[in-house]
């Protein structure tokens, strides 16, 4: 094929295109979105995080100044609950209860935050307002917040009906094979800790604009999330029992997502009822209490894990013990989040035996869901944090322990006790580049200059492996337009990752066009029939590969058109420069009279749906530097080095963006973020006053590279990179962390978040 080559192909550092509109303030948030004649919707919400109760009076609330509707739970009782799609075979073979959330409580709350009623009225202060006119009566139950202790007898319970606070039992391996290389183990090392539970904070809190068409009957609602498909169909489906068709979900531009925006949650809904009702359109705005009240926290597991190995630190076994904290309702993939970090449990090691148990709790606190990397950063840091653990036990360097426990280049394809098929992979590649980018032989000469000025020092390092861009695929649709430019369909959705620059990338790879005269249309269910949406990575490792296809499929019928109309023969035609030229000569047609050419749609029309079978596994190592004021227990990361496999580089500049995104994430987790309740349910860090999210001045200046090893699994070699930088970071910073900690005072363990009071208590008993 004769394609001239790109400026801005696949490969190349183009500049996201999407940045001129986003910073002139020119973007189409929800909140941005107005609507003739639209109210305000407000839910309050439960002050207390265990409590029966019974509503005595809404006559006031009802006539109080704007008020248009006020929704308590028998007037939504006709619609369906916010369903959790995700329920587990248990070890017995039987699936577990399933605890949904209501759209309203009816008589019992189980969080604070959890809905009681939806005021609507010309104004949310109007709505707010009316919402203490509501006369309830509270009668207040005794709250469980505690992980470790909820499924002790006496415990109360989230749910009687059930009789425990166990959600669900979670088997993965062989436990007798795993006891069998215990038995045999010369040496066991066993840890426990907390992996703290997380709220997303991005930018753009949720909002929804609902609409109600009563005489097609049909509803729009436009929102920011991760997928408009998903949540079109569990509206439709589970919640309203209607078709499809009477949804159409729309949406613009979207500040951040991390998982937490892939979900339906109750506003939805309730908003779409209310706007039928009235016949109304409806906005509701989070608040950003209301964002820590109410939307899926991420994390939160209390972990036991023991590792068997001989007396040359070969690993023989892993037993893994997790309570998973679900909250007080089942989210709608709550269940599988956990499992799937099962599924990564042995991460890069060759080890044969795996006995992994889990159990899903109840408590009353916020429901807990995907949050960037959903599972896999949680298996990364118990993992890494263990071999870490037995390398000081054992007394050998911990790049040495990691290398003889590494899975060999020749085993591939390997398939592990957790059922995961890793294709390829250069574990001690990486790990070694890593490790000279970031001078560790140099290190000790650091520690004493630290030492010299009273601080201390700590090198961390974590190997870690995830899947990601799961078996499937992701169609896309490519047009001709009448002007000579090019608009791509596709059902994934961007929150801030460029994808309108990366697809552009790959048409601008195979039509000669420039960024300029690309569209790429996201974000509504009337434009195409499905969509994945964005989540685990899948987008450009998915959505990519389709764009490619369809522009080498439009590209050909481009061609065609243009050796028409030239005479010429399609061979002998190349696409530059938004003109097909026959090559070597200047004869030349503009994309615009190839169009006007075309004879029918189907000429200027490409449509690709590559199917991949099987998941993508992104590697990588992180190395961190950390120092440590005793006096302060203040930590710094004075030096962070990177070196990661993600099979091929779509755009280097974006690909930076992820990853630094992502470690700052794994940083905040380590080092400031952390979700606190009071023993009665209250959630302490409601407010950016009490949770903190790591500031710029925080991070150090990340050394990246990457060391890529193409994907055999996905037709272009690309692995996923979006939630890789999350993965890595908080086990490389607590290693880190633990080596000062070890080095200083022998202290083997501190939980995350690892802040200054912490750590000082650590140093000083």
């Amino acid at each position: 094929m004769n394609i001239a080559t790109p400026k801005f192909g696949v490969g190349a550092s183009a500049l996201r295109k999407e940045d001129p509109k986003l910073v002139r303030g020119e973007g189409a948030f929800t909140d941005d979105i107005r609507a003739e004649g639209e109210v305000r919707g407000f839910v309050l919400r439960s002050p207390h995080a265990a409590a029966r109760f019974v509503i005595n009076d809404l006559d006031a609330a009802r006539a109080s100044d704007g008020v248009h509707l006020v929704l308590t739970a028998g007037d939504v009782a006709h619609l369906g609950p916010v369903v959790c799609q995700t329920p587990l075979k248990q070890p017995d073979g039987t699936r577990h209860a399933l605890k949904h959330t209501p759209l309203l409580c009816d008589g019992e709350v189980r969080h604070v935050g959890d809905a009681v009623a939806f005021i609507v009225a010309d104004t949310l202060a109007q709505a707010q307002d009316a919402s203490e006119l509501i006369d309830i009566d509270w009668e207040f139950c005794e709250a469980h917040t505690n992980l470790a202790t909820a499924l002790d007898e006496g415990s109360s319970l989230v749910w009687p009906d059930l009789g425990t606070n166990q959600a669900f039992l979670y088997r993965v391996g062989d436990a007798g094979t795993t006891d069998a290389a215990f038995s045999q183990a010369d040496h066991v090392t066993t840890i426990t800790f907390v992996n703290n539970r997380l709220v997303s904070n991005y930018m753009e809190t949720r909002a929804c604009l609902a609409e109600w068409d009563a005489s097609e009957g049909k509803f729009t609602l436009t929102l920011g999330s991760q997928g408009v498909h998903g949540i079109r169909r569990t509206l439709a489906k589970d919640v309203f029992g209607m078709d499809l068709e009477n949804f159409r979900v729309i949406t613009r531009d979207v500040g951040g997502g991390f998982g937490t925006k892939s979900f339906n949650y109750r506003e939805y809904p309730l908003s779409l009822e209310a706007a039928r009702q009235l016949g109304r359109p409806v906005k509701w705005v989070s608040d950003r209490t209301e964002h820590f009240l109410a939307d899926a926290h991420g994390r939160d597991h209390q972990v036991t894990a023991s590792l068997a190995m001989d007396e040359d630190g070969r690993i023989s076994g892993l037993k893994i013990d997790i309570l998973a904290n679900m909250g007080g309702y089942l989210s709608q993939f709550g269940p599988y989040v956990p499992t799937f970090g099962a599924s990564m449990a042995t991460g890069v090691y060759d080890i044969e035996n795996l006995d992994f148990k889990l159990r899903g709790v109840y408590t009353h606190t916020t429901p807990v869901d995907a949050y960037r990397g959903a599972g896999r950063p949680e298996a990364a840091f118990l993992i890494e944090r263990l071999i870490d653990a037995a390398a000081r036990e054992i007394g050998i360097p911990v790049a040495e322990l990691r290398r003889r426990n590494f899975i060999h280049p020749d085993r591939f394809p390997y398939h592990t006790p957790g059922d995961r098929t890793y294709d390829v992979g250069e574990f001690d590649g990486h790990m070694t580049r890593a490790l000279e980018n970031a001078d560790a032989a140099g290190f000790p000469d650091r520690v004493e200059e630290a030492a010299s000025r009273g601080k201390l020092r700590g090198l961390g390092t974590s190997v870690y492996i995830e899947a990601c861009a799961f078996a499937g695929s992701e169609p896309a649709r490519l047009t001709l337009d009448a002007d000579g430019g090019i608009t791509l369909y596709i059902g994934t959705q961007t929150n801030g990752q460029g994808h309108a620059t990366a697809y552009s990338q790959f048409v601008a790879d195979k039509i000669g066009i420039g960024f300029e005269k690309i569209t790429v249309r996201q974000g509504d269910t009337n434009e195409l029939a499905k969509g994945g949406g964005t989540g685990g990575s899948r987008s450009i490792p998915l959505g990519g590969v389709s764009v490619s296809a369809a522009s080498g499929v439009l590209a050909e019928k481009m061609k065609k058109l243009a050796a028409d109309e030239l005479e010429a023969s399609a061979a002998d035609i190349e696409l530059v420069d938004g003109a097909a030229r026959i090559v070597g000569t200047d004869r030349v047609i503009s994309y615009a009279d190839i169009a006007r050419a075309a004879k029918s749609d189907d000429d200027r029309t490409a449509d690709a749906d590559v199917v991949q079978d099987e998941a993508t596994y992104p590697n990588g190592t992180h190395i961190c530097e950390i120092e440590i004021d005793p006096d302060t227990g203040t930590v710094e990361i004075v030096r962070y080095t990177i070196v990661d496999d993600f099979g091929m580089t779509v755009n280097p500049v974006l690909l930076l963006g992820q990853v630094h995104g992502g470690v700052v994430q794994g940083i905040g987790q380590c080092l400031s973020e952390g979700v606190v309740y009071s023993e009665d349910g209250q959630l302490l860090t409601a407010s950016f006053m009490d949770y903190a999210v790591p500031r710029a001045d925080d991070m150090p200046f990340f050394d990246f590279e990457t060391r890529n090893v193409p994907s055999t699994t996905n037709a272009m070699g690309i692995k996923g990179a979006g939630e890789a930088g999350t993965i890595g970071a908080c086990p490389a910073v607590m290693n880190a962390l633990v080596d000062a900690l070890d080095r200083a005072r022998g202290v083997r363990h501190i939980e995350m978040p690892a802040t200054p009071q912490r750590v000082w208590e650590a140093l000083n008993g």
